[in-house]
């Protein structure tokens, strides 16, 4: 680790991408990186997808702006794991078997379940699904994203599906439920971010549940709920381009993220709502902020995954149907 470090501040810079400051802490954790080491983190397209970071490595490859590393979703990581340098983390053991790359090209790092936040003080309590395709709710559901290309919108359309009666393996309901919505002129083609749900123009929002709060979106009347029949879960994993223009301080971003101390990754994703990869260790080794830990929304009834040959699947539905679902 003296080593790593001692060759990470002589690069002095970190490249990342796709990290909004209210996504899971990571204002705090950028910032705390920085402090912590003296190195500057230059935070390319904070509001990007998955895909979007992929791409980055492909375009820029090779130049001092590429991405050194990403963090995106299992069906982005997987068949992308060509471009990654394989790198294991002193906490490597930690991390669970079924969501790490045997050879360290990725591992997933935070996770919560999908959920649908709204506005209170305009519509009450939502408990189900299907109050959204009323009339008062003109105009006001968003995903944050295109679900062709943005996991956690790709997510919110399997949650949807799950709870009018679809499967993991069929995301079709899903689909029907959001062509229902803009059939009655209720879904938004907005991308949902903290500022559009301060300006009233996406006021319902499918999200995870721990970029649904109303600290997250700045909202004191800003409700969530987890529906208990579609109780769906995910994780996103981080990985290093194989080519980053910064390999030592991309290697010493990664244990860090993955850091159980205090001021460490694990515990500041926590902090922020989300629910870091090593909690389990950490609840029974003591390193875990507790109090934290108890704020995370509850969640009830079976909580379901997708594998990635079922999330591939849905991504080819929704590339053949989601645009004329919703146009």
């Amino acid at each position: 680790m003296a080593a790593l470090i001692k060759a990470a501040k002589k690069e002095g810079q970190l490249n990342v991408i796709a990290l909004p400051p209210t996504w899971a802490n990571y204002g705090t954790i950028i910032k705390t990186f920085e402090q912590k080491y003296g190195i500057k983190v230059n935070s390319a397209n904070p509001d990007g997808s998955s895909q979007d970071e992929v791409n980055a490595i492909k375009q820029e490859n090779g130049t001092a702006a590429a991405p050194d590393v990403v963090d995106v979703g299992l069906a982005i990581a997987v068949p992308n794991a060509s471009l990654f340098a394989p790198y294991k983390v002193a906490t490597w053991n930690d991390i669970p078997t079924a969501q790490k790359d045997s050879t360290g090209a990725w591992y997933e790092d935070y996770g919560g379940y999908m959920s649908v936040g709204y506005n209170s003080a305009k519509f009450g309590t939502i408990t189900s699904l299907n109050q959204l395709l009323g009339p008062k709710f003109k105009n006001t559901v968003a995903l944050n994203g295109d679900p062709t290309e943005a996991n956690a919108a790709l997510q919110g359309v399997e949650m949807a599906s799950i709870g009018e009666g679809g499967s993991l393996g069929n995301i079709a309901p899903g689909v029907a439920f959001f062509h229902k919505l803009k059939e009655a002129g209720n879904f938004s083609p907005i991308q949902a971010t903290g500022a559009t749900v301060k300006a009233g123009q996406t006021e319902v929002v499918f999200n995870w549940d721990y970029l649904n709060t109303a600290s997250v979106v700045g909202s004191p009347t800003w409700k969530v709920f987890v529906p208990s029949n579609a109780v769906l879960g995910g994780y996103y994993a981080q990985a290093i381009n194989k080519n980053a223009p910064h390999p030592a301080a991309a290697r010493l971003w990664e244990e860090f993220l993955f850091s159980q101390a205090a001021d460490g990754g694990q515990n500041l994703w926590l902090e922020g709502g989300a629910r870091p990869v090593e909690q389990p260790t950490m609840a029974s080794n003591g390193s875990i902020n507790s109090a934290a830990a108890a704020k995370l929304p509850p969640v009830s009834g079976t909580p379901v995954f997708m594998s990635l040959s079922q999330s591939t699947k849905a991504e080819n539905y929704l590339v053949a149907n989601w645009a004329k679902a919703v146009k």
